[in-house]
């Protein structure tokens, strides 16, 4: 290999490294709390392959949270930050007290959003009022910048007196 590929690709490996790294960053401002985890699949280097539960508040509606379950990738490269998970992921969110809508609602409104790949796919959460019935539908799915992800989960909280 010749000295200016060899500096292509360290050049390649240091803009993807930034890229990662920003995204870390970003990922960071979102709070998500971890709850648990089992293993699926033993790996003799590196992390297991696991399920992660996490939850979180709605930021704009009080006494809503939401858990997620979501697979996570192991090994070498799961342990270092590098695997892509895959688009597996459930969601059930609950009225946990008084239900208070603090801000103007959007449909479609992102609600979370976590990394899950070192570039570009993350896990969404969003969330819709369907106003004729008064619930709020929280729908969870994984995207791609290239490709999008048919999988998804939706759940449901209705809008009650606590």
């Amino acid at each position: 290999m010749s000295l200016i590929s060899k500096l292509s690709s360290i050049g390649k490996l240091a803009a993807i490294l930034s890229f990662s790294l920003s995204t870390i960053l970003f990922a960071a401002n979102v709070s998500a709390e971890q709850i648990g985890s089992v293993d699926t699949s033993f790996k003799l280097l590196g992390a297991n392959h696991k399920i992660v539960i996490e939850a979180f508040d709605d930021p704009k509606i009080s006494g809503v949270s939401c858990h997620l379950s979501r697979a996570k990738k192991g090994g070498i490269s799961g342990s270092f930050g590098l695997a892509t998970d895959t688009s597996d992921a459930a969601i059930a969110c609950r009225q946990v007290g008084p239900i208070k809508i603090q801000a103007e609602l959007k449909d479609g409104e992102k609600v979370f959003k976590e990394r899950t790949s070192i570039l570009f796919k993350t896990m969404q959460v969003v969330r819709f009022l369907d106003k004729k019935r008064n619930v709020l539908v929280y729908l969870v799915y994984s995207d791609k910048l290239v490709d999008g992800s048919p999988k998804n989960s939706i759940s449901t909280v209705p809008i009650r007196p606590w």
